[in-house]
């Protein structure tokens, strides 16, 4: 891998060299690049060539899955179809995302379709991270889709970050909590310039004492626009909760549509929403320890997408 490759592969993933995966699937400008497995987690190339089946077995215990995707070349759309299919049992961390460098006029882009199947009690935490860079006048685009079906007693946490480059994302997850299951997304988006990003989570609570905790932070900057929209349904004795929090500064612009359905008497769902500029008090109280007004905003943002 060059520089540049390297680069992106680092600000995806975010943590150790790959190699320290217990497997891993890395897919480069709609290829694959290189792949490892072990006897508890297999990875299968589909038979199309559109992505990849990642099978964790009954029982694995503490497994590392990276599977990113990176683009370098300007001018591609890559769509890519991953199932994750996980066993009874499992504990397992998957950090996936995808980085793009865009270093001339056409778009880039990506669109990864994910599909989890937890079986009874399997837990799977989820980091999807995206990424871009790139002075080229192309857009970089990236449009993940995540459809999730859990069994009884299973978990899922799911956490999404977009902090950096994007110019246009639409994030949709779809999810189907069955009984005992338990659902977690915490979601970070920054946006600036004329940056857009739009997520839609579509949740039904489908079995008793189901649940599902949905954060959204973002921060919209500049001329950039973001959409958050939620619709949680309650079908039997469940708890749901979506928070969307957000901050604005200049001509930034957030809109959030929340839209709870509950089905049944026991269903007990709530939704919080909070947007507002970064409040003076808390600009006062940094720039008395020092802080110029611009790092104090900073320092802030950073604190509140931690």
């Amino acid at each position: 891998m060059d520089k540049v490759e390297t680069n992106l592969l680092n600000e995806v993933l975010n943590h150790g060299s790959i190699e320290q995966a217990d497997a891993y699937n890395i897919r480069a400008n709609g290829h694959l690049q290189k792949r490892k497995e072990n006897p508890y987690i297999h990875i299968r190339s589909k038979e199309d060539g559109s992505g990849i089946d990642i099978e964790v077995l009954p029982d694995t215990l503490f497994g590392i899955i990276d599977i990113p995707v990176i683009i370098t070349e300007s001018g591609l759309t890559d769509i890519v179809y991953n199932d994750f299919y996980i066993g009874k049992n499992a504990n397992v961390t998957i950090v996936a995302g995808c980085g793009i460098h865009n270093h001339a006029e056409k778009q880039s882009q990506h669109n990864g379709i994910h599909r989890f199947f937890l079986e009874e009690n399997a837990k799977v935490r989820y980091i999807e991270r995206h990424y871009a860079e790139g002075k080229g006048k192309g857009k970089k685009v990236l449009n993940p889709t995540t459809e999730i079906s859990m069994k009884k007693g299973s978990y899922l946490m799911m956490d999404t970050i977009q902090l950096k480059g994007v110019d246009e994302s639409i994030r949709i997850t779809k999810a189907n909590v069955e009984d005992g299951a338990t659902l977690v997304i915490n979601e970070k988006i920054l946006t600036s310039n004329h940056q857009t990003a739009t997520t839609d989570f579509q949740v039904t609570l489908g079995g008793g004492n189901a649940s599902c905790h949905v954060v959204s932070r973002s921060v919209a900057k500049d001329d950039s626009y973001q959409e958050f929209s939620s619709n949680i349904i309650g079908k039997d004795l469940c708890y749901g909760h979506v928070e969307c929090d957000a901050i604005i500064q200049e001509n930034g612009r957030v809109k959030a549509i929340p839209e709870i359905d509950a089905q049944s008497v026991d269903a007990n769902l709530i939704h919080e929403a909070a947007i507002g500029k970064i409040a003076g008090s808390q600009l006062v109280k940094l720039m008395s320890l020092g802080l110029s007004e611009k790092e104090a905003e900073n320092a802030i943002i950073t604190g509140f997408l931690k």
